[in-house]
């Protein structure tokens, strides 16, 4: 039985994989300590090895980390987080697994109609990239080394129930939502143009859990996507439908400053599938509607 401390278990990933890893029978125990017990962001690795210490998991999985910010925060967020991890199991608990959500983002420019893997060149364009690619870089040389157990997972475009307004679909429901209870003629968002590979935060935490508890990892880096890619407009036009919204959905501007220099991508996933006997299963469409729902529901 596997016993796992899961950090960021109250934000939108992070509740999915709680939810994935309590309902897996080899799952014995799933702590989840809040910032009050030790903050990720602004403790250190000491403090961090005294909880590995107190706590003992079997395996380590941190869904903590930033989307938006300065170069700083940005840094402190998805690298500093990645190396006070590193450090702690060192020296409390060397034979954890650690498992970190890592972005598309390291990638940078994809050539148009490609899948991107694993192995292909990471050239990220935003300080957003660049923290989550150092981060995945030191767990990668920690776990080829043999000084860790570390894995990292190339998180694209995540959707499902609980999406908060940082990510695209989360936003574009909230307008919806208020432009049809004001009875609205249109609501603006940014370009829509770009195509983007969506995968439901549900196949995600699936993927954590197979991660955590595969007997052994033959590679460092596993993409986390649905290997399908479609534009963020007809990603939005299918919310649009299901809401029953028929107003206008003017774009203006760009995208996201992380991602708006990359107008394509699309996982590789055959690595997660051929290792870790993972893939994805929901649609698109299922995705978008339990989007909107869960919306409802609240």
């Amino acid at each position: 039985m596997t016993r796992v401390l899961l950090f960021g278990a109250s934000g939108f990933i992070g509740g999915h994989a709680r939810a994935a890893l309590t309902a897996d029978p080899r799952v014995s125990e799933v702590i989840c300590p809040g910032r009050t017990t030790v903050d990720l962001l602004d403790g250190t690795s000491e403090a961090l090895a005294a909880l590995l210490r107190a706590t003992a998991p079997d395996a380590v999985v941190c869904c903590v980390g930033a989307l938006t910010g300065s170069a700083a925060q940005l840094v402190t967020a998805n690298t500093l987080v990645a190396a006070n991890l590193l450090a702690a199991a060192g020296a409390a608990a060397p034979d954890a697994r650690l498992v970190r959500l890592g972005s598309a983002g390291e990638y940078g420019v994809v050539p148009a109609g490609s899948s991107v893997a694993e192995d292909d060149p990471a050239l990220p364009l935003s300080a957003y990239g660049v923290s989550h690619l150092a981060g995945t870089r030191l767990f990668q040389l920690a776990g080829e080394s043999g000084e860790a157990d570390a894995v990292s997972l190339r998180v694209f475009n995540p959707i499902g129930p609980g999406m908060s307004q940082e990510n695209l679909l989360g936003r574009a429901a909230a307008r919806i939502r208020a432009a049809l209870a004001d009875d609205a003629p249109e609501i603006t968002l940014g370009s829509l143009a770009a195509y983007r590979d969506f995968v439901d935060v549900r196949d995600l935490a699936a993927l954590i859990v197979a991660a955590v508890l595969a007997p052994r990892l033959p590679h460092r880096v596993y993409n986390a996507g649905s290997g399908r890619a479609v534009t963020a407009r007809e990603a939005v036009g299918l919310l649009a439908a299901t809401a029953g919204y028929h107003g206008g959905i003017r774009e203006v501007g760009t995208g996201p400053q992380r991602s708006t220099a990359v107008d394509w991508i699309r996982a590789d996933v055959d690595r997660a599938g051929r290792d870790l006997g993972w893939s994805p299963v929901r649609d698109l469409a299922t995705s978008v509607t339990d989007v909107w729902h869960a919306g409802e529901a609240r």
